[in-house]
This record gives structure tokens, sequence and C-alpha cells, in this order.
């Protein structure tokens, strides 16, 4: 195939959803549909020994929870499948954000039980804001949950985009009967087995369907169709690809029911890699040069190396394995002779890879997140990736000082990896922690002692409410414990406010003073 065939067959995508939705669940049933895995694990799976492929972190498996990001590339249908899987804790939304740089399109599963969570809302106008679009699965329709339509016009008042039902339930929990499959016209029936039984329409009324015609469940949804086909909003490819319709498939990720269906639709109607922003403009998925960046680093993946990948997302051109290549950020020439694909923390060497493809390669301590990877004359960088202000604060030591050789290099790598953020000050040169949860602190404490052996104390600072400095404006005589100042990893100087109150006070004291709120730096930009 030529290059922009290799470009048109890959479908490159995150699943992202509020904790408990479903997702883990969801990636695992499509990683069995692929041939990937011979039996979908469980989130939850202490007691059975059994958990998710994408969870591959330990304390993933203890906890039964995603805390970081996974990648898994497999081959699907003649298509060339990139699965992010995300995670769903609020905690780690940092790492959701970077990893929404790297996706063309969105699965966002809804628990149909529940409705629009919290975290959804949030990962939801991330997408928004970066126009990425979003086709939505309702989970759990095995179970009693809200009716169809209530949940339709929440997505629509609550995230503002217009949606469209590729299938319709009939029933739901003990009730549940199937869906009506729109695109294909046909019922599928629910059976309580993994194998779907699809009717043609035009073979609803053969004597042999009776059973299913003539149940009330059916009929009521029979009507609600209907009613749809009269009433509701025409499908638009065009809009689903401007981020204005997201499609709508029902079904059960457990049961396993619809995922077939959906994942065969998704992946003909989700587009293809396209045009990345970069400091030279628009660079096309068919350049014949190689180009990429760089959205998340992951130390330790196999303990027993002790090794450092960092995940790459192809933007152009072709990857082959041991090519040379220029970090943009520095100009320096590195050969990339170590490279790997997933299916979660199983990497096995890939030898070429095109644009939309996630690889993992090596990193010798070189990288950062953010960086380009280009080869030819040219010389750009792709646009820079959000940075999220952090809302806690920790101070962190080493409890045994004979320590602290393990205990820099590990601040230095999982800093270095995004999990966590660093801060320290000029006259203690003590470090501190910066996360947006709690939760990240655990994991923090978890690794250190697990990879680096050793053992930290953490001690709060309270919450804090960060600005950033410009460096012509720093005046230390106006910092105290109360306010603190800090440098970032980078060397730039920001204040720690005790509160909204201090950071008030002090604005109105200091009016010349500019103080940045990273948070609305990101905003701005991504609008």
């Amino acid at each position: 195939m030529n290059l922009q065939d290799e470009v048109n067959i890959r479908r490159t995508f995150a699943i992202i959803s509020h904790p408990d939705a479903g997702k883990t669940t969801l990636t695992e049933k499509l990683l069995k549909l692929s041939n990937q895995i011979r039996t979908a694990g469980t989130v939850k799976g202490k007691k059975t020994g059994k958990f998710a492929t994408s969870d591959w972190m330990e304390i993933e498996k203890q906890r039964g929870i995603s805390v970081t990001s996974s990648v898994m590339n497999f081959p699907y249908e003649g298509y060339q499948i990139n699965i992010l899987d995300t995670p769903g804790h609020e905690d780690f939304s940092e790492d959701t954000y970077r990893t929404l740089t790297a996706v063309d399109c969105v699965v966002m599963i809804i628990d149909a039980t529940k409705g629009i969570e919290t975290q959804t809302i949030k990962l939801f106008k991330v997408c928004r804001m970066r126009g990425i679009p979003i086709f939505t699965f309702f989970n759990k329709l095995d179970r009693e949950g809200r009716e169809p339509f209530e949940l339709l016009e929440e997505i629509e008042q609550v995230l503002d985009i217009g949606t469209y039902p590729m299938n319709w339930p009939a029933g739901m929990g003990k009730r549940f009967l199937g869906v009506f499959d729109r695109e294909q016209e046909q019922f599928v029936q629910y059976n309580g087995e993994e194998k779907e039984t699809p009717i043609p329409y035009k073979d609803l009324e053969n004597a042999e369907h009776q059973d299913v015609v003539s149940d009330p469940a059916y009929q009521e949804a029979a009507e609600e169709l209907e009613l749809l086909e009269e009433a509701g909003d025409t499908f638009s490819l065009d809009a689903v690809l401007a981020g204005k319709q997201t499609p709508v498939f029902f079904g059960s990720a457990l049961a396993p029911f619809g995922v077939e269906t959906f994942f065969n639709t998704f992946i003909s109607m989700a587009p293809a890699p396209h045009l990345r922003k970069s400091t030279e403009g628009p660079i096309p998925p068919d350049k014949t040069d190689f180009s990429g960046f760089i959205f998340k680093i992951q130390a330790n993946m196999n303990p027993a190396h002790r090794d450092r990948i960092a995940f790459l997302r192809v933007c152009s051109g072709k990857f082959e394995r041991g090519m040379s290549v220029r970090l943009a950020r520095t100009n320096k020439a590195i050969k990339l002779a170590q490279s790997q694909q997933f299916v979660a923390s199983s990497g096995n060497t890939v030898e070429e890879a095109y644009a939309g493809d996630i690889i993992g390669i090596y990193d010798p301590g070189i990288y950062q997140i953010g960086d380009t990877l280009v080869t030819g004359k040219d010389h750009f960088e792709y646009e820079e990736l959000p940075q999220f202000p952090p809302e806690l604060f920790k101070k962190v030591t080493a409890k045994n000082v004979m320590k602290t050789k393990q205990f820099r290099k590990g601040i230095q790598q999982l800093v270095q990896e995004g999990a966590i953020q660093l801060f320290y000050r000029d006259q203690t040169e003590s470090f501190i922690l910066g996360a947006v949860g709690e939760l990240q602190y655990d994991v923090f404490k978890y690794r250190m002692k697990n990879e680096y052996h050793v053992d930290v104390m953490l001690d709060p600072i309270g919450e804090r409410v960060p600005r950033w400095l410009k460096q012509d404006q720093v005046d230390k005589s106006l910092f105290d414990e109360r306010n603190m100042l800090v440098r970032d990893r980078e060397g730039n100087y920001l204040v720690l406010f005790q509160n909204d109150f201090a950071l008030r006070w002090f604005q109105d004291k200091h009016p010349k003073i500019e103080l940045i709120d990273l948070f609305e730096v990101n905003q701005y930009e991504q609008t």
C-alpha cells in the first residue's frame, strides 16, 4: 500500500468515562473481538486472579481502577486500531488531557443507570475545546436504568451537542429484549449469550419471531422508534466529524451485547488521521517526511529492566525501526533503535508505523512530554500540550537519608512522566509535590517504594492557589510561608497563595505584578 492508503486504514481513539461506567470492560471486549485475548478479565478481579488487560500497574490490580493511560494496537477487519484507555478517576485527569491530544476521535461511555456524571462533563469539555469527534455508548442496558429519551435529552442539554441514536433499545434490565439497528435495518435480539441474533426487519413478521414481536417491551420500543424516524434529527457525518453531533449506541459491555455492532459501525465512521497544527502550519499525515510528538512517558513498565518508554504519536510519513530523527527542541540527532507497539503492558518490537499509530520508543532520559521528532529539512514543532495547575501540595522527603540518590532519581523520573508536578524553594531546596487529587500521592508513594525502594514522607501544606510570575517581576521580599515563592521544574517562578483571600489581597496591594493562571491560559489557547 502507498502512504495515503496506510493512513486511511488507521483509527486512533481514546475511551473516556466517569469511573465505573464500564470503560475498561468495553476495552477488554474489543480486544477479545479482535482475538488479542481469549478471555476478558474483569477490573475487580481480585478473587479470581483475572485482571483487566489494560490495567498493567500492580496498584491498579489491587484497587480495581485505572490510574494511567494505556495503549493497545491491533488489526481488525482490515483496519489498524490504536486504542488509548484513559484513567477515569478525576485525580488523573491531567494524564487523560494529554492523551486526548494524541487521538483523532473519542468513545464516550455513559452508565445508562446514572446518566452523565461529573468526570464525563470535564472530559467532554476538553474534547470540545480540541474539536474532537465524539461517539457515545450507553452502557449497562441489562440493568434497570433511565429512559432512553431522557438520556438523549440530558446529553443535548448538559453537553450541548446534537444526538442521533444509531440503535434503539427494547426494554432494559430483566425486560431487555435487544436493540433496533437503524443502519442495518434489523432487530438484534439479546438472549443472554455472547452471540447476538440479528433479525432483518422484513423477517420479523414470520411466525418464529412472534414471541419477540408480541412482547410489550418490543411494541413500546417500536412506537418510540417510529416517533424518532418522524420527528428526530437526521444523521450527518459532517456534523459528527465537526463535533456538533454524536452518534449514540445502546448496549452492555459486560453481557456483552451490542459491542460488536457498535465497533463495526464506529470504525467505518471514525475519521482517519488528519492535519496536525505545528509552528510551521498544518502538517498533512501523508507528508513524506516522518514526524511525531511525545505525549506520555512511562518508567518501569518492565520493572526487571528499569526501562523508560516514551509514547509517540506518529503524525506524518513512515516510521522505520533504526531510523535517525531530530529532536526539535535541541536539534540533536537520535537513532530510534528500540521501538514497540502494545497490548497494554505487553510490547512487541515494531518495524514500521504510519500516521495515526502510537508507538513506544526507548527513552535514555532525553525526552520531555510534548517533544517533537522530525526528519528531513523541516524545523517545526507540534503545538504545545496543555498543562494544568495542581490543587494539592505536599512537601516530600525520604525517610532514610542514606537513600537520597534513589530518592532524587525516583522523583526525577516520575515527574518527567507527568505523574505528579514538582516545585522547589530556593532557600531550603526542599521538594514540594503538586497533584490534582489525593490518589496521585498514593500512587507516587507506592511507586517510590516498589520501583525505587525508597519510603517517603509527605507533609501537607494545604490547598494552595498557584499563580505564575513573569521573570522580571519577581521580588522575593514580598513572599513568606503563607504566600510561598517556589520554582517549577523548568525554573519558572510561581506563588502558592494560602487561599483566594490572600491572592486577592496581594493583587490589590501589588496591581502592577501580573499573576498568571495556567488553567485560563489553556482554555484561551484551545478556543
